[in-house]
């Protein structure tokens, strides 16, 4: 609430920030009988999931956790309307905006990727090559249209309840990751699941630690590498990533033969990259460039959302999260290494600057690995989840977000 207030009074002075809602990048409003199907939803879930995590089979869990954490994030955002999944895409700031250009020529784009840099639409210039050409890529398999890629971002995104346990299961053992099973799916940062592409990123992340939690089969070591490999090609905000699978190796202890293979296969992507034109940190330094003249992030106020984005992530993972961190000792230590590492990613964006506002979106990809700490909580912990359902009705009815 501090943060909200403090927000407001800088705001009022045109000193902190361009939004209307600091620190979100949102706007007040007040829905009323639309969150009632959301509202109903989340009471199913509050009930079942805590059952569910117990009795089910492995598998069956698994899936019926990503089942669950979709039609979740699609009920959530159905009460902004029908059109409110595929609308955050259709905006002229967007990635699919800017598909133009690709579509034309997609190895001369990526090669003149950076001297054109200026010319592309707001989020593509903010971000390397690889998100654009995800979507360039779903339409040339014959999915267009910003509802398919909705869909996609979607399922990707949600996907991550399913890799984030699985990593937890190789890590600390089946028992913790069943706690943390409804507690992933009832998260707040759900609300900002559909439709972001930060969304895409926090799935490619999740299966590239899940993949590289499995130890064992080249298979699974060859595609965690191509997923790591992609991590930087898809936002320069996920290099401090890196430090959740660096966990997992960790605690894993993979064999030579398999860290072989995940690292040949990281080094595939920046090479294709560079093969085909584009250098990262020219990327990083054009990027940079475009963001310091913009209106945009640069003009918000580092010393306000130095502080003030950590309040924002305290929205993201919920009450019941934040509980669980401030309790000590911290018994489970695999659980607290990949909570502490998502911790340590995201110390690293804010101290930095580079994020700078707008993080209810841009740390859903570290946000999810802390929800972790709420398997803490001792089952069937319902309390716990009517709270994270809760506060993420509330969120959903008052503020209006941009995605």
């Amino acid at each position: 609430m501090a943060a909200f207030l403090v927000g407001y009074v800088l705001r009022r002075a045109g000193l902190a920030t361009e939004d209307e809602l600091p620190p979100l990048h949102a706007r007040f409003r007040v829905l009323t009988w639309q969150i009632v199907p959301a509202a109903c939803a989340a009471a199913v879930a509050v009930a079942v999931l805590p059952y569910a995590a117990r009795r089910m089979s492995w598998r069956a869990l698994l899936l019926t956790s990503w089942g669950a954490a979709s039609v979740w994030t699609v009920v959530l955002a159905l009460s902004d309307g029908l059109g409110a999944l595929r609308r955050p895409l259709d905006a002229p700031t967007e990635y699919p905006a800017g598909l133009g250009a690709v579509r034309a020529d997609p190895l001369g784009w990526i090669r003149t990727f950076t001297e054109e840099l200026h010319g592309y639409t707001t989020h593509i210039r903010g971000h390397p090559p690889l998100p654009t050409l995800v979507l360039w890529a779903l339409e040339e398999v014959g999915l267009r249209g910003t509802g398919w890629s909705a869909a996609f971002i979607i399922a990707i995104g949600t996907s991550s309840v399913a890799a984030i346990a699985m990593t937890a299961r190789s890590v600390a053992g089946e028992d913790a990751a069943r706690r943390a099973l409804p507690f992933l799916v009832l998260a707040p940062l759900t609300l900002w699941i559909a439709t972001s592409m930060d969304a895409l990123f926090l799935g490619a992340g999740a299966w590239a630690a899940a993949l590289t939690a499995r130890r064992g089969g080249l298979l699974a070591a060859a595609g965690a590498g191509l997923l790591l490999g992609a991590l930087p090609y898809l936002s320069y905000g996920l290099l401090p990533f890196f430090a959740i699978p660096l966990a997992v190796v960790v605690l894993t202890r993979p064999s030579r033969r398999f860290l072989a293979v995940l690292l040949c296969c990281a080094a595939a992507v920046p090479l294709a990259f560079t093969l085909g034109g584009f250098w990262w940190l020219d990327g990083v330094a054009a990027t940079h460039e475009t963001y310091a003249v913009s209106r945009g992030s640069a003009q918000r106020s580092y010393a306000y959302f130095v502080f003030a984005n950590i309040a924002v992530l305290a929205l993201l993972v919920g009450p019941a999260t934040a509980h669980a961190l401030a309790r000590a000792p911290f018994r489970d230590r695999p659980i607290a290494w990949l909570v502490g590492a998502a911790l340590i990613g995201l110390l690293a964006l804010d101290l930095s600057g580079v994020t700078r506002g707008e993080v209810e979106r841009i740390w859903i990809p570290y946000a999810a690995w802390v929800v972790l700490a709420a398997a803490r909580h001792a089952p069937p912990a319902r309390g716990w989840l009517a709270t994270q359902a809760a506060l993420t009705l509330g969120v959903q009815a008052l503020v209006l977000s941009h995605w």
